[in-house]
């Protein structure tokens, strides 16, 4: 295998949105870094079988359910 080919693969600190903090080897970032998320799969409706609600913050969602509200959506 070619050297210096492939990224430098270490240990960071991720930091899930309920503040849970978990260590994984990744290329990102440098050694004992850590990555803070906006979205994981403890609350991501794709995740959480649509248990977990989206925030409509910029009113679109209540705008189409006033838009179409005769057609049943």
């Amino acid at each position: 295998m070619k050297k210096d080919l492939h990224p430098d693969y270490h240990a960071i600190d991720v930091k899930l949105v309920d503040g849970t903090i978990i260590q994984m080897r990744s290329t990102w970032g440098s050694e004992g870094d850590q990555l803070s998320l906006d979205i994981d799969p403890s609350v991501h409706p794709a995740w959480t079988g649509g248990t977990s609600r989206l925030m409509d913050t910029g009113g679109r969602v209540s705008k189409f359910k006033n838009k179409y509200a005769g057609l049943g959506f």
